[in-house]
């Protein structure tokens, strides 16, 4: 059996040349999750007065594809992939979405091997606390603006948010919101007022879009 450390960098192209061998495609789904849970622990500690949404598009930004892929290259992630023929040719080595599902293939492989404080170790290197806390305005977006932003990049359209339910009394109400793209649910949230419910829907959404 290949070793995950091996495993994290063989594209699912090597794979269709290369009969027997495994892709790092389960990798980067275990690596995804220990990803969001390590950068989401760190940014609740180093920002104890943020409100959930702050952190929802800080987190947001720094696992976003282009962000991964540039760290992946950064670590040298790009030059260790085992490409097929065509692949290769195409530019596979240069493509941000590989690199990025590269960087988390490694991160779960580091997971299986060594365990999530290495991986904590690991990630405090790449995204030092200084990258943490101090982020522009541009990049720091509320969850709606993020979720319309990618579900335009992947031509679905704009999001939509309807209220399903109000409940409570006038001085406590709770407002609870669906949003879908594309006539597709993606996700639901609560919050004492429409707007905080919405925010809470597309912050969900946006794990799953």
């Amino acid at each position: 059996m290949t070793p995950p450390s091996k495993q994290a960098f063989v594209h699912r192209s090597y794979v269709n040349e290369h009969p027997g061998s495994a892709s790092n495609e389960r990798l980067e789904f275990l690596g995804d999750s220990v990803l969001s849970l390590i950068v989401s622990t760190r940014l609740y500690k180093l920002l104890p007065d943020i409100p959930e949404g702050q952190l929802t598009a800080r987190r947001s930004y720094l696992v976003q594809t282009s962000t991964l892929a540039a760290k992946a290259k950064e670590l040298g992630l790009d030059k260790q992939l085992l490409l097929s023929a065509g692949e290769e040719a195409s530019g596979g080595r240069t493509n941000t979405s590989l690199l990025a599902n590269t960087f988390e293939a490694v991160l779960g492989a580091m997971y299986l091997e060594k365990g999530l404080p290495t991986c904590e170790d690991y990630l405090v290197h790449i995204f030092p606390d200084s990258e943490l806390l101090h982020m522009s305005p541009s990049q720091v977006k509320d969850p709606k603006s993020l979720l319309q932003e990618k579900a335009q990049a992947q031509g679905l359209g704009t999001p939509q948010y309807k209220t399903t339910s109000i409940t409570g009394p006038d001085h406590a109400r709770e407002f609870t919101v669906a949003v879908s793209v594309n006539n597709r649910q993606l996700a639901t949230g609560v919050g004492n007022s429409k707007q905080r419910a919405e925010s809470a829907a597309a912050a969900s959404a946006l794990s799953v879009i």
